[in-house]
């Protein structure tokens, strides 16, 4: 079990630990570990890109684990599970998004925003989940919007569960919906979490991640 963060998220979070508390509990193997820029990982975040982030998650899982895996991703971690899928090919045993957020360098910024990305900007944008600001770096956007995944057909074709709270304010559960249809799996189920935010990570939100990560081995 390989659990991928979202942005400016790493493996300390509740859903993070309690991954992996059950995976002790259970026998089963389970890695955390937080991109370059983050958490304990050295450097800075604001080199930071889907396509380095992706590399990392790639090289740490070869490097470290043996046979297939399961890739649970949260947030943005829900977009580099896809790109960490297509490199990892049949390694990768199944999927499961938590408010996955796929393209969110498109959907989720408004035109003046992506004007002033595309000039080199960075953004600094409100935060809802701390006193700080969220930085959004130029660089960042321009990678992400090369790795746009739901205007083509995603080449995965395992079981995928996607979970989405019907009162996310930062991803629109349409976008696992959107998900679910570009994935190349006939095994695609999506949950949506009534009362639920983007983080799902009220009691019976991890309990529901849990059971759908049981459900899948």
């Amino acid at each position: 079990m390989v659990f991928l963060p979202g942005y400016m998220s790493d493996m300390a979070g509740s859903k993070a630990t309690a991954l992996f508390e059950w995976c002790e509990r259970s026998g089963r193997g389970c890695l955390l570990f937080d991109y370059s820029g983050r958490g304990e990982s050295p450097g800075d975040f604001a080199d930071g890109t889907l396509s380095r982030w992706a590399e990392e998650a790639v090289a740490i899982i070869e490097s470290r684990l043996d046979g297939q895996v399961v890739l649970v991703g949260s947030s943005m971690g829900g977009w580099l599970m896809l790109l960490a899928a297509r490199r990892l090919g049949s390694r990768v045993t199944a999927l499961v998004g938590v408010a996955a957020a796929p393209d969110f360098t498109g959907w989720g910024y408004d035109a003046a925003q992506k004007a002033r990305l595309a000039a080199g900007e960075t953004l600094l944008l409100d935060n809802p989940y701390g006193p700080e600001p969220t930085p959004v770096h130029a660089a960042f956007w321009a990678d992400g919007e090369a790795l746009h995944q739901l205007d083509g057909e995603i080449p995965f074709d395992g079981p995928v569960r996607l979970l989405h709270g019907q009162e996310d304010g930062d991803v629109p559960p349409e976008i696992s919906l959107r998900l679910a249809a570009a994935l190349r799996s006939q095994d695609v189920q999506v949950t949506l979490v009534k009362g639920g935010d983007h983080r799902l990570s009220r009691e019976q939100d991890i309990a529901l991640l849990l059971h759908t990560v049981a459900g899948l081995i």
